[in-house]
């Protein structure tokens, strides 16, 4: 069982991704080496971070190692988490599945650099460091993701302003617009009545960025928001000068959302977790 195929061929882009995968996390995390997986630590606010496969590493991956790694991560208290891409790395699941976690399938789409630019819409802006509305944007994704698909929820303007109390002081916020002014993130939300409704961001590393955490407040879905807020990004990403741009959807439905801007499916992002996570 092999981590990856010395001659296996796969679309060239994937190696720009695998590249940025490893790179991406380093400027906000401790990296634990565990041979073929690497384990990122997250310094200070924000989601915790996963164990990935090491670029480069030529040996297998067990299952025995995908159980250090759990217990590691138990041992710090943080979700027990792998994320890989599967045409990458296409016989760690055989692994992953033997130490007992499911397994979740994405699309991972790169956006087509001839995609024209869509429209701007009147509610969305991208947002500065020091913009007062950047703690309530983080904390849309989590009511967001919290109920996730695209179907109208019942969390409206009512559990977001009680979200945005009880988060109020996490670090999160300046942590994140000190990620903006050094040129690491960029944060784009549709705000309507001084509220955000749906929020994004993208992490720039070289000339390759990922889109993420794009999450519409589950009362507010079905407008539009989270194609306007990725559009916003996307022009973002551009503008700053990264030839690559791609993303992860959460299943088919937001994928063809994403496709409609430009987006291409290029292979299949994985994410393991406990079973029932």
């Amino acid at each position: 069982m092999t981590t990856r195929s010395t001659t296996q061929s796969f679309h060239p882009s994937l190696d720009a991704l695998e590249r940025y995968y490893d790179a991406a996390p380093r400027s906000a995390a401790r990296v634990e080496d565990f041979g073929p997986l690497t384990l990122f630590v997250r310094e200070g606010a924000g989601w915790p971070f996963y164990a990935r496969p090491t670029p480069g590493h030529p040996g297998p991956v067990t299952a025995a190692d995908v159980d250090a790694v759990r217990a590691r991560q138990r041992a710090l208290g943080v979700p027990e988490a792998l994320e890989w891409v599967a045409e990458v790395n296409p016989g760690l699941r055989a692994a992953v599945e033997e130490s007992g976690l499911g397994v979740h399938e994405h699309p991972l789409m790169l956006l087509d650099p001839q995609a024209p630019p869509a429209e701007p819409h009147p509610l969305v802006r991208v947002l500065g460091a020091g913009d007062p509305l950047l703690h309530a944007a983080l904390v849309v994704p989590r009511l967001a993701f919290a109920a996730p698909g695209t179907d109208v929820g019942g969390a409206g303007v009512g559990e977001l302003t009680a979200a945005i109390v009880a988060h109020a002081g996490d670090g999160l916020a300046q942590q994140v617009g000190e990620r903006i002014r050094a040129g690491r993130t960029a944060v784009a939300a549709a705000v309507e009545n001084g509220l955000p409704l749906c929020s994004g961001m993208h992490n720039p590393v070289g000339q390759v960025s990922e889109i993420v955490a794009v999450g519409t407040l589950p009362a507010a879905r079905r407008r539009g928001l989270g194609r306007a807020v990725t559009a916003a990004l996307v022009a973002d990403a551009r503008g700053a000068g990264a030839a690559t741009v791609f993303l992860s959807a959460g299943d088919a439905d937001v994928a063809r959302m994403y496709a409609s801007l430009g987006f291409r499916p290029v292979g299949t992002a994985l994410i393991a977790e406990p079973a029932g996570s």
